[in-house]
């Protein structure tokens, strides 16, 4: 599936009565609940006997280091204000590369830490974007993009370990997407968005000076190249090609033959291989979850790797030599934890505790994926927290979260602001509704020209769904949601102004065709998609002028929170600053919270809590104490059409 920037539960076991003996959960404070550790950034050292990864444990996130075997861990940076994140060690000694931005703004670089602790800028400039792409096979150098020619396109340059001088590989001049360079860096593997149902796949021959397409042209595919073989003339890709999920090919560049490697009944969502070539990596989307998988990288014969752990999103990670792999797992109810795995043996061994110190495990909640029918009779699915105890009758509050996009989608993983509201007896619902990844591509484009309306509706649905359980009550039902899910939210209460108690805005767009005028520079890839899915602001004005809430504030007649990043590049400030002054116009309660440090996302701890707990005592002012009403009293009416002209 395309997006932006990578088994249905039944519903009845929700609403079971809670048995009488069963004990109510402490209740936790945000401040607890964000005392957990998120890790990324995994790397192992050369020799494996040392790892790195990213952890956010002070407030900031910073690298640190560790005995592979277990034990304690060291930092190496010590950022106060910046977020750090890692990308690896490099392959033949112990120097690191990592990225940082500056305030959330996303101009971002690549940074060397030395051995002796000194950083170093290897793609300085003021104004441009750098990322990392891999590292070539022989370990010698490493491949990184930058627009610092061009502002719209990203060029591919190698950088070398010894000295770090740059030559330019590639010279990008249709905002193709670098995604991988052959061992002998003859080829570079590239991406292309048309629309936003096409993605062209393209090897580009360095020797030839020779643009290879390997998709066909005029065919809606979505594409996306993945690794290259070690000899180099091999590329692997997925592709949906002729149906509705991504497979993973391999093709011949000399030949042309292509050969189907694995195609499941979800998305492949990535592949890798391992630094001897042997073993293919294959991460597959299996209903809102990441599960690892192993090939032999020659025979594509699977090799036995149990499920890290059902029922939890994992990822896995092959040390350089050995036969041992790094898994992170989470279940919503767990931080992403830390286990060391004997690929001979099966043990698997606790290495990084990322749980919070004093939050039971069993006080929180798995995130359980459930389905129901939306208003058209589309099945749609989402993420499910129910609090402890709850039971039919108790008339709880309940949020329905949507996520960014608008075609991202929601996934089991730990979250804590979904656990703080759970904890404190709100019902949340994580909708995927139409227009989401991960359901296949006919889904997926249910939603074309077609936001603020038929993928509103899925969420008014899933509001009925939720009163069906019997947990909820009618009138205490919130939207809320960020960056996409936020304009959601704003469509929500000013399209749809009866149907939720409240709206919880987190940097949300209000001015479509502002913010389509204005992208940043950087995304003159996703331009295209943008303009085919969301509408064009020359050709479409007028339809997107009907779709932007900011147009129609007048409607807005229910409280609403808006919170907002000041450094955001991609829904700037001044979005949320037009809704939250014309809603205030019309003398409805909104309560409006700005980070100065902050950009399209709150990454430092500090900030999130102060934003957390504000959406929790929002909603316990506005919701939680509002008088209950019964199921029989609610009133909602959803017409497949929607309530607004949206145009062609």
């Amino acid at each position: 599936m395309l997006k932006y920037l990578l088994l249905g539960i039944a519903l009845a076991c929700h609403a079971a009565p809670a048995s009488a003996d069963e004990k109510s959960p402490k209740r936790y404070t945000i401040e607890q609940l964000m005392d957990s550790d998120t890790i990324g950034g995994l790397s192992w050292s050369p020799d494996d006997t040392k790892l790195i990864f990213t952890s956010n444990r002070t407030g900031i996130a910073n690298i640190y280091e560790m005995p592979s075997g277990g034990g304690a861990a060291t930092p190496l940076t010590n950022s106060v204000k910046e977020t750090v994140r890692a990308i690896g060690y490099f392959p033949n000694d112990e120097r690191i590369l990592f990225s940082s931005d500056q305030g959330g703004n996303e101009l971002a670089h690549i940074y060397v830490r030395e051995r002796e602790g000194t950083t170093h800028d290897v793609t300085p400039g003021a104004k441009h974007v750098a990322r990392f792409v891999e590292w070539a096979q022989d370990g010698k150098s490493f491949f990184v993009q930058t627009n610092e020619r061009d502002p719209r396109f990203f060029d591919l340059y190698e950088i070398q370990a010894d000295g770090y001088a740059k030559t330019l590989l590639f010279e990008n001049d249709k905002a193709y997407q670098v995604r991988a360079v052959s061992p002998d860096r003859r080829y570079v593997g590239l991406s292309r968005i048309v629309d936003n149902a096409t993605k062209h796949c393209y090897v580009y021959d360095r020797t030839a000076a020779k643009l290879i397409q390997l998709t066909v042209e005029g065919k809606p595919v979505a594409c996306e190249p993945q690794t290259f073989s070690d000899k180099g003339a091999q590329l692997f890709y997925t592709t949906d090609d002729g149906g509705e999920f991504a497979f993973l090919v391999r093709q011949d560049l000399a030949t042309g033959k292509r050969v189907t490697v694995f195609k499941p009944d979800w998305d492949v969502e990535g592949a890798d291989l391992s630094r001897d070539g042997r073993t293919l990596i294959v991460s597959v989307n299996e209903d809102a979850r990441s599960r690892p998988y192993l090939f032999d990288a020659a025979t594509f014969k699977p090799l036995h790797l149990a499920d890290p752990m059902p029922g939890a999103s994992s990822g896995l990670l092959l040390a350089n030599h050995s036969k041992k792999a790094l898994v992170s797992a989470s279940n919503g109810a767990t931080p992403g934890d830390i286990l060391l795995l004997d690929l001979a043996t099966g043990e698997r061994m606790p290495l990084l505790n990322a749980r919070a110190p004093g939050v039971a495990p069993d006080d929180l909640i798995a995130g359980e994926v459930v389905r129901f029918k939306s208003y058209d009779g589309v099945t749609v699915p989402g993420i499910l927290y129910v609090p402890k105890g709850a039971k039919k009758g108790d008339a709880l509050p309940a949020v329905i979260h949507v996520h960014g996009g608008p075609g991202d989608e929601s996934r089991i993983g730990y979250r804590p602001l979904q656990q703080y509201l759970a904890n404190h007896g709100y019902v949340v619902f994580e909708i995927n509704n139409r227009g989401s990844s991960g359901s296949g591509r006919t889904f997926y484009h249910l939603d074309d020209r077609k936001h603020g309306d038929a993928d509103l509706d899925d969420v008014v649905a899933a509001k009925r769904m939720l009163i069906d359980t019997g947990l909820v009550d009618s009138a205490k039902v919130v939207i809320q949601g960020q960056s996409y899910g936020g304009y959601m939210t704003l469509a929500g209460l000013a399209f749809r102004p009866d149907a939720f108690a409240a709206g919880v805005d987190i940097y949300g767009v209000s001015n479509w065709p502002r913010l389509l005028a204005n992208t940043p520079s950087w995304w003159e890839d996703l331009r295209r998609l943008l303009f085919t899915e969301v509408g064009d602001p020359e050709k479409d004005a007028e339809y997107l002028r009907k779709i932007s809430p900011v147009f129609h504030a007048t409607n807005i007649k229910k409280p609403l929170l808006v919170l907002q990043g000041a450094n955001d590049p991609r829904v700037l400030p001044v979005e949320s600053e037009d809704i939250v002054a014309k809603v205030k116009a019309n003398g409805v309660p909104v309560d409006y919270v700005v980070f100065p440090d902050e950009g399209h996302g709150f990454r430092k701890k500090a900030n999130q809590i102060v934003a957390y707990r504000k959406i929790l005592e929002f909603l316990d002012t506005h919701v939680k104490g509002a008088p209950a009403r019964t199921a029989a009293a609610e009133t909602t009416t959803v017409s497949p059409l929607g309530d607004f002209p949206i145009g062609q």
